[in-house]
């Protein structure tokens, strides 16, 4: 039986793998279709604490897996599909057809942001095309960028991309907005913030160096524009992987884990760290913080086992 097992990888379950094993326990990572999570499609990370110089994405990845295995953590390259926690003396999970079975369990399976759906978008991830703001928007300084999006997220990257760039455009597909009142006002005051409704994306345009702009269309009389721009970014929410570990942990109203003293779910044995936990700030460092928590307060339970 395993002492640790974390479901999922990236800078939470990863950090977290660290600390277990670093307590003397052998934590087992299963991680999942994409080992690393969403820094894998980023290039630049500028604002991960210890590089000066800056650090591509899938590199800081590979640096922190290479520290869990050199202090004893077991990387399994296989999907969990099925969990029974009804017995905390004894968690199942399922990869595949293969039982296993865990002491304590840390999910850190994250949360996929959501996308078009376009044509080309996976080759554009990096290199024009974002989900986040806040990790990306400094490379698009005084450049000309355009947000998706029409909720509370999309109000604030849009004012937060507009202290960065030129000009902001920001397209959401109906003349009403899903965001607080004083958000939206907050983003139509901005006179560096064009707002266009009803629009949407039809296309994409890119060249060799990746986005060059994008083809709009018109959901009410199907015109279209070809607008020139830098950046664009994605602000039309994430979607928690949390679905399989339904009903042995609580979820708020968008999927997100909902956890007590800052990793512990309803279950005994069983926490959860990084963006499946966190709707709010979704950076790799507070990903980190809070697989270091998880893997602390898993070792403080395994030591009261005993």
């Amino acid at each position: 039986m395993n002492d640790v097992t974390i479901v999922g990888t990236g800078p939470a379950g990863l950090t977290a793998a660290i600390y277990a094993a670093r307590a003397g326990f052998k934590p087992v990572i299963y991680a999942g279709i994409q080992h690393g999570g969403q820094l894998t499609t980023t290039t630049e990370v500028e604002n991960f604490p210890g590089f000066a110089e800056g650090i591509q994405g899938p590199k800081l990845m590979a640096e922190m897996t290479a520290q869990a295995e050199r202090v004893g953590t077991r990387i399994v390259y296989d999907t969990i599909t099925k969990v029974d926690f009804s017995n905390p003396s004894k968690l199942k999970l399922w990869a595949d057809q293969e039982l296993i079975e865990t002491k304590t369990v840390i999910i850190s399976t994250g949360a996929t942001a959501k996308t078009l759906g376009l044509l080309g978008e996976a080759s554009l991830m990096g290199r024009g095309l974002s989900t986040c703001a806040t990790c990306d928007g400094f490379f698009y300084r005084g450049k000309k960028v355009m947000i998706i999006g029409g909720g509370d997220s999309a109000m604030e990257e849009a004012s937060y991309l507009a202290n960065l760039a030129q000009e902001v455009i920001l397209v959401h597909r109906r003349d009403t907005f899903r965001a607080a009142n004083i958000m939206i006002d907050r983003v139509k005051n901005n006179p560096k913030i064009k707002i266009k409704t009803p629009w949407t994306i039809e296309k994409t345009l890119s060249d060799e160096t990746g986005l060059t702009g994008v083809t709009l269309i018109n959901l009410e009389n199907s015109a279209k524009e070809d607008i020139k721009i830098d950046g664009l970014f994605y602000a039309i929410g994430h979607k928690p992987n949390s679905d399989i570990f339904l009903p042995w942990v609580d979820v708020d109203d968008h999927g997100y884990i909902k956890v007590t003293d800052f990793v512990k779910t309803k279950t005994p044995g069983v926490f959860a760290a990084g963006d499946i936990a966190d709707p709010t700030f979704k950076q790799a460092i507070t990903a980190a913080g809070m697989g270091c928590q998880a893997a602390i307060t898993a070792a403080r339970y395994l030591e009261n086992l005993h």
